[in-house]
C-alpha cells in the first residue's frame, strides 16, 4: 500500500525510503480473497496479519478476514494501524472497524517494528487510546459495563493474544 521515492529531487540528494513516500490507494482485495480460498481449500492457511497502509482498506480487509476464520478464531488478523496511520485518529478507525466487522477480542493489538527502545512508548499509547475506545463506547451504551470483562479483553489484546498468537507462551514454558 505504500507509493516509494516519490520525490525525484530529495531521492538524488539522500537516497532511497527517506521519507518521501506516500498512501497507495491500489488494493488488491478481490485477488488477495481469491488467494486466502485457494489456501483454504487445501488447508493451507498460515497464520496470517494483513497490514494496509491505507485505511480506506480497513473494511475490505475485516470482511475477507471474515470469511476464513472457521478453523482457528483469529488465525488470519488485521494488522494495527501502521506507518501513516500509527497515530490517534488511524488507530481509532482501525480498531473500530475491526469491531464492527469482526471481533475485537482477538485482535494482537500494536506493534513495533524498530529495535529502539524508545519506539515502544507507542505501545502506552495504543493500549490508552483503546481504553479510552472501550471506555466511550460503555460510556454511550454501545458495551456492556462490565469492568472485569473488559479489564481482561484489554489485557488480552496489549498482551496476551500476541503472547499466544506467536506462541511465545510456549517458549517461555521450555
Amino acid at each position: 500500500g505504500c507509493k516509494r521515492d516519490n520525490n525525484g529531487y530529495m531521492f538524488e540528494k539522500l537516497g532511497a525510503d527517506t521519507g518521501f513516500d506516500c498512501i497507495n490507494n491500489y488494493a488488491p482485495s478481490a485477488q488477495m480473497a481469491d488467494f486466502l480460498n485457494a489456501l483454504s481449500t487445501n488447508n493451507e492457511i498460515p497464520k496470517t496479519i494483513l497490514y494496509s497502509l491505507n485505511p480506506n482498506d480497513n473494511a475490505s480487509i475485516g470482511t475477507i478476514i471474515g470469511c476464513f476464520q472457521e478453523k482457528f478464531p483469529g488465525k488470519i488478523q488485521q494488522g494495527s494501524a501502521w506507518w501513516f496511520n500509527d497515530h490517534k485518529t488511524g488507530m481509532t478507525e482501525q480498531m473500530t472497524s475491526l469491531a464492527n466487522l469482526g471481533c475485537l477480542g482477538n485482535f494482537i493489538g500494536m506493534l513495533t517494528d524498530s529495535r529502539s527502545f524508545l519506539s515502544y512508548t507507542r505501545h502506552e499509547y495504543f493500549r490508552r487510546i483503546l481504553c479510552n475506545l472501550i471506555g466511550q463506547w460503555v460510556e454511550d451504551g454501545e458495551y456492556p459495563n462490565d469492568m472485569k470483562t473488559l479489564g481482561k479483553m484489554v489485557e488480552n489484546i496489549s498482551y496476551y493474544n500476541t503472547l499466544h498468537y506467536f506462541r511465545f507462551d510456549e517458549l517461555l514454558q521450555a
